[in-house]
């Protein structure tokens, strides 16, 4: 288990979102929870996304997975394996550490394999990130956050920067970790072969919950009312829009929002959605929800699956949301419903007396057939 070396709290005091920093043995003792070559496997399936970014001089090669690694050069090159977490049950006791920060706002486990020189250049990007330092050392420049960065297009694939002065500019061993704001400039290149871990951090965008909200309202026939004005008098000026009629169109629009309910359903079908593949195997031959009582009477455990988003209003915990979808169960269910959210595994001595409810057992049971929790060996 990775435990850090740091008070949490006051991390997030000082730095969170306001600086980036670099904590000397965030970690002790780190050692890599996967090996290059089991990341390698990874990249080189289908269904895991992964890139492979190399520096040919001036020049910059970037291929998307499933890469094949027969004709890399000696050094300047890197692979990355997006997600990590959701395929490597090493690797994603990664997060765990993290889980202080809220799950809504986890987006995902990055792992990076360079050789000597390699990186992907100097970039920005809007993530909060914690980059762990694995195996090997790797040099970091991270600068001031501004607005007029000139972009710098070597290749279509990557949105690089012309550069900036550090603010820092430092060597990260195993175990140091690397906090970054959005918005900050940085660039790491690898010293000697390395491994970098990134667990990084996503807040969504007014944009994409007014794009994903104006679908939902859509799809569930929300506000399907046209504009009416019974009392709608003659008008000298045809061309013009009256000051009370913008307003009428505009309490149109906002009373879609007067839902609370609905956008409880909204949001909690919107934030766990992933972005990226889960790896759901449906239970075959399918659990009977006896079978899955007498397994935790047994004082065995099930486990989620990595990567899957399972989230909660705590005013009505017993409404669940996992992977875009809401589940209801009773109201006295809302205890065994939190731990589904908020623990990684679930056993009998947590759920208690909540195990005997019916509702519960039978949506546990779903939820194991489905694929999003496995028994633990």
């Amino acid at each position: 288990m990775y435990q850090l070396t740091f008070s949490f709290e006051e991390f997030l005091a000082e730095f969170w979102q306001k600086k980036p920093t670099i904590i000397k043995g965030g970690f002790k003792n780190f050692v890599d929870p996967i090996s290059a070559d089991e990341l390698a496997g990874l990249a080189m399936e289908e269904e895991v996304d992964s890139r492979y970014i190399a520096k040919l001089a001036d020049t910059w090669d970037v291929r998307h997975g499933p890469l094949t690694f027969d004709d890399t050069p000696a050094d300047n090159w890197s692979f990355i394996v997006q997600a990590a977490n959701h395929w490597h049950e090493g690797a994603a006791q990664l997060i765990t550490p993290f889980r202080q920060l809220p799950g809504w706002l986890l987006d995902d486990l990055m792992i990076s394999y360079s050789t000597p020189g390699g990186g992907v250049g100097p970039h920005i990007d809007q993530y909060d990130v914690f980059i762990t330092q694995g195996s090997g050392k790797r040099h970091w420049r991270v600068g001031p956050k501004k607005d007029d960065y000139e972009e710098e297009c070597r290749h279509p694939a990557l949105r690089q920067i012309k550069g900036f002065e550090p603010i820092i500019d430092d060597i990260l061993e195993p175990g140091d970790i690397l906090y970054i704001p959005p918005g900050f400039p940085h660039d790491g290149y690898a010293i000697e072969t390395s491994m970098s871990f990134s667990v990084g951090f996503r807040s969504p965008k007014k944009q994409e919950l007014l794009s994903s909200y104006a679908d939902f309202v859509i799809a569930n026939d929300i506000g399907d009312v046209h504009y009416h004005n019974p009392a709608l008098p003659a008008r000298a000026n045809n061309g013009a829009i009256l000051a009370e009629e913008a307003k009428d169109l505009e309490n149109m629009m906002r009373s879609v929002l007067d839902h609370p309910q609905l956008l409880k359903q909204w949001l909690g079908e919107h934030l766990t959605q992933n972005r990226h593949e889960l790896d759901v195997m449906a239970s075959e031959p399918p659990w009977q929800n006896n079978e899955t009582y007498q397994f935790l009477e047994d004082g065995e455990a099930f486990k989620r699956i990595g990567g899957l988003r399972a989230f909660y209003h705590p005013d009505q915990a017993h409404l669940v949301y996992i992977n875009g979808e809401q589940y209801q169960l009773p109201p006295e269910c809302a205890d065994a419903a939190k731990l589904l959210c908020d623990e990684e595994q679930i056993t009998h001595a947590q759920l208690g007396e909540q195990l005997d409810n019916p509702a519960f057992l039978a949506m546990l049971t779903q939820l194991i057939n489905i694929g999003y929790w496995y028994p633990v060996e």
